[in-house]
């Protein structure tokens, strides 16, 4: 029952030892020999592609992200094989603690105050907009989506949220279906971007996304790169049509030196560190779920092909 490790280099000692635990032989892509027929679970975040394909003997992919584009970008993919996502309250918490973070930092002018200290100035002001009438959106009200929405709810916000289905969260009205996009977006001052990335998603955040926004709104991606049309983005906020955006991710990463996103004065940029997965975390889910396998039964969090989450 061996395992196959596809991890950057160097991250495999991070997964390595505590997979081996009862005797499995746990092998790092790029580092251990291997005999491609005696994998039969692979664990990844982005694998390269036609590699899953070339294990005869494969049982399960495990991934390590909570999203899982990286693994439907392979035309190859065993897509008889179940593909399991992970699915993790620290992540989900420490993704919501993000998005509460930049929500908090705009609604609080704290640039406006930071400015105003290096200026060595006394420069008080009041909240540009009371806090129960800043609306929040979570744009995709997965397991992620809905913490980040209960957690800026209990923070007096008043908060939607959108997906392909309807959804029951307390406190938050739920809108569905992309007859009601265009009516969810315009009650945002804040849009927060939690969607898995699947071709319906790609680039749902564009011109005419950004035209059905509130003037002033700000946007915060903390989902994938690709949800956002970098260009039409940078236009809106230069128009003067939002005010600002958040960018943990982007369609490139590392993010090119040559970007214009670096220097824009009205974005703020941070590495794709939004939540990192645990190992701990990660390692029991994995484990978890290979001891279902084991037992005959169907595993939790198995992704759906014809949705891509």
């Amino acid at each position: 029952m061996s395992i196959l490790l596809l991890v950057p280099p160097g991250w495999g000692g991070l997964w390595q030892s505590p997979l081996s635990v009862g005797g499995r032989k746990v092998y790092a892509h790029g580092v251990d020999p291997y005999d491609p027929a005696e994998i039969v679970y692979a664990v990844s975040f982005r694998p390269p592609p036609g590699l899953l394909k070339s294990l005869p003997n494969l049982k399960a992919v495990f991934s390590l992200g909570a999203g899982v584009d990286g693994f439907l970008l392979d035309p190859d993919f065993p897509k008889d094989k179940p593909l399991i996502r992970f699915v993790d309250e620290t992540l989900s918490r420490e993704m919501a603690q993000f998005a509460v973070l930049h929500v908090l930092m705009q609604h609080r002018t704290v640039a406006h105050f930071a400015a105003a200290q290096a200026e060595s100035t006394w420069r008080q002001r009041m909240l540009p907009r009371p806090t129960e009438e800043t609306r929040v959106g979570i744009l995709g009200l997965g397991e992620i989506g809905t913490v980040c929405a209960e957690r800026l709810r209990d923070m007096g916000f008043p908060v939607t949220g959108w997906s392909r289905t309807r959804k029951s969260v307390e406190g938050v009205k739920s809108y569905a279906g992309a007859g009601e996009l265009d009516t969810f977006l315009a009650g945002c001052d804040f849009l927060v971007c939690v969607l898995p990335l699947t071709p319906d998603t790609r680039h749902i955040l564009n011109t005419e996304t950004f035209a059905r926004l509130p003037k002033g709104a700000y946007v915060i991606n903390i989902a994938r790169g690709g949800h956002v049309n970098e260009p039409d983005l940078i236009a809106a906020i230069d128009y003067g049509h939002l005010s600002g955006a958040t960018l943990d991710v982007f369609e490139t990463e590392p993010l090119p030196e040559t970007s214009p996103i670096w220097k824009h004065p009205k974005i703020i940029v941070t590495p794709h560190v939004a939540a990192i997965t645990s190992p701990t975390a990660a390692t029991r889910s994995i484990l978890s779920g290979i001891a279902t396998i084991e037992r005959g039964e169907e595993p939790k969090n198995v992704v759906d092909m014809t949705r891509g989450y």
